[in-house]
């Protein structure tokens, strides 16, 4: 559990994060460092650099959702990420044929 110093300190360096405001280099090391060993500070840490990424991720939508969740990868670790464009690739993707599946019953 975070104190409230803590806590109040790390959304302030989020907040600048997710704004894409300058954060001093000691203010991110601080950060990492309390990420490495709180789980809610790392998640707090992974929202604001993946709203970072997005801008323009509207309030309400997907992206959103999905960051709220702490679903998805940032930076190096979204790499590799299958992004669809429109519902139609989504429903596409699920209909496809999967023979090499080897969770698929017959």
């Amino acid at each position: 559990m975070l104190s409230t110093t803590y806590r109040l300190k790390l959304q302030e360096i989020c907040k600048r994060i997710a704004s894409q405001q300058s954060v001093e280099l000691a203010d991110r090391i601080w950060a990492q460092k309390l990420a490495d060993a709180n789980r809610s500070a790392a998640t707090m840490l992974r929202q604001a650099q993946r709203r970072a990424q997005a801008p323009g991720m509207p309030e309400g939508g997907l992206d959103d959702f999905l960051n709220r969740l702490d679903i998805g990868g940032v930076g190096e670790d979204a790499q590799g990420v299958r992004r669809f464009n429109s519902p139609d690739e989504i429903a596409n993707w699920f209909k496809r044929e999967k023979r090499d599946d080897w969770q698929q019953r017959d």
